[in-house]
């Protein structure tokens, strides 16, 4: 029997560490002023309040499945920027070593090694969750596994 995909988490203010510094990227990617500190705390409450009234979603303040899933960005090799920092947080997250030089750097620039990481994650996905495509592109279905922690330990 095939997998699923782990749902969305449900994070709000108070949240700590994973998966709040890739809802912080994803944040400033989609042109609010937040700063990456892993701290769900009143700056990033405002930001996820503001985003969720521009997008006509409820405003509670609360990122469930909705607001992931209007937040995400697909990027794929050769995309730079905040969205790409959200994608190797993700990377650097699943870095058991403790020691972020060993991990993917989180430098925002879509290159080899990132693709490397993308491919190797969801041809890891894609053999409990046959519909996950292996294309190095993290759209919806890759988002979602890496958001929602899956392959971490």
């Amino acid at each position: 029997m095939a997998g699923t995909l782990s749902p969305w988490p449900q994070i709000s203010q108070g949240a700590k560490e994973h998966p709040v510094p890739t809802l912080q990227y994803l944040l400033r990617a989609r042109g609010k002023t937040v700063t990456v500190d892993g701290i769900f705390g009143p700056q990033t409450d405002a930001a996820v309040r503001a985003f969720q009234h521009d997008r006509g979603l409820k405003v509670d303040g609360i990122v469930g499945p909705k607001t992931w899933a209007a937040l995400i960005i697909q990027v794929e090799e050769g995309a730079q920027g905040d969205a790409v920092r959200g994608v190797q947080e993700e990377f650097q997250f699943r870095n058991l070593s403790g020691d972020p030089s060993q991990g993917l750097a989180v430098d925002g620039i879509f290159g080899p090694e990132t693709d490397a990481a993308v491919r190797g994650f969801q041809s890891a996905i894609h053999a409990d969750v046959p519909s996950m495509a292996v294309d190095g592109i993290v759209g919806p279905m890759t988002w979602q596994a890496l958001v929602s922690g899956m392959l971490s330990f």
